[in-house]
């Protein structure tokens, strides 16, 4: 997925953030902001990730929520031609519909809702998204995870993973991502993560085990949801209070369901512009300039390679860089 935005930090929203001793000890409720994702006839998408106020829940960066969207013919759907990260991993989460993966690793992927798509892109990559032909309803999540320095210049990978259904006091869930409730997703990550899917009946009131030293975010998709005393509605994203050991929540007079998010406290400043997460400036102006070569290639012969990878050959357009701001980008945490 591709960031539309020069600076995709969103307007403030929810509690106050850290105390002077960087600790966070009131729930904080992130609200979404609707943006397009493309050109003129682009999907919209709700993002809640980052924001001016929470750039990170532990390593995840980023988030769109979106859907369900009914795809007629002459309607946009998922359309997003090749693009270029660095610096991150993307994981793809659908609940209806289906999303065909390109990248320059070579992979070609569809991804249907109860999988997972995992694309680690390391010092680069770039990928297409776009719903199949027979795909009438897309609705899901795209979520970004920032890779710390030990493997943020590595080689770009991708992995595709179906986790169990999971039946837990009444709930059903799925680990997509790291270890939770018993259960471990085999898919690669490079900090300390869960991502799961869960789902509740109405009226359900759930528990269930957390690492307090982990930060943890609730993202809800269909109902709404009460967590920390708080109620959440579709799209929000309530982020826990630091230390939690357990979390609760409970569904109101219809069916939830919710992705539940954490993961280890990254600890490394990032610089996040367009589809880059990068350290400082610098890299960022380096990775631009690296991406326009291809773009140029492309445009002039048809084919293009480089730092990116090589384009695959179904690809006719990618998307140009944004310009870069007249001020120095600044690391956040």
């Amino acid at each position: 997925m591709s960031v539309t935005e020069r600076n995709p930090v969103l307007s403030e929203g929810g509690p106050a953030g850290p105390d002077g001793n960087g600790r966070r000890d009131e729930p904080q409720v992130l609200l979404p902001r609707e943006v397009p994702l493309g050109g003129p006839r682009a999907m919209l998408v709700q993002r809640t990730l980052p924001q001016r106020r929470r750039s990170l829940i532990g390593a995840w960066c980023f988030l769109d929520h979106y859907g369900p969207h009914d795809v007629q013919p002459g309607s946009a759907g998922m359309r997003v031609p090749g693009h270029p990260h660095i610096g991150l991993q993307t994981v793809t989460w659908l609940f209806e519909g289906e999303v065909e993966h390109r990248d320059t690793a070579g992979t070609v992927a569809v991804v249907k809702p109860g999988e997972v798509n995992l694309m680690t892109a390391g010092a680069g990559v770039a990928h297409s998204e776009y719903s199949t032909p027979a795909t009438t309803r897309v609705h899901g999540a795209q979520l970004w995870v920032a890779l710390p320095d030990g493997a943020r210049m590595g080689d770009r990978a991708f992995e595709h993973f179906v986790p169990e259904v999971l039946q837990v006091d009444g709930a059903e869930v799925r680990v997509f991502l790291g270890s939770w409730l018993g259960v471990t997703a085999t898919p690669q990550t490079y900090t300390r993560l869960l991502g799961a899917e869960v789902r509740l009946p109405a009226g359900t009131t759930w528990r269930a085990p957390l690492d307090p030293d982990d930060e943890v975010g609730v993202l809800v998709d269909l109902g709404s949801v009460t967590v920390d005393g708080v109620r959440v509605e579709r799209s929000q994203l309530i982020a826990l209070p630091d230390g939690r050991d357990e979390l609760v929540l409970e569904a109101h007079d219809e069916p939830a369901r919710v992705l539940v998010l954490g993961g280890e406290p990254f600890g490394e400043p990032v610089v996040m512009w367009w589809n880059f997460v990068g350290r400082n400036h610098d890299e960022i102006v380096a990775a631009r300039a690296d991406w326009q070569r291809q773009v140029e290639a492309q445009r002039t012969t048809g084919h293009a390679d480089g730092r990116f990878g090589p384009h695959p050959d179904a690809w006719r357009d990618v998307l140009p860089a944004p310009e870069l701001p007249t001020v120095r980008l600044k690391p956040r945490s």
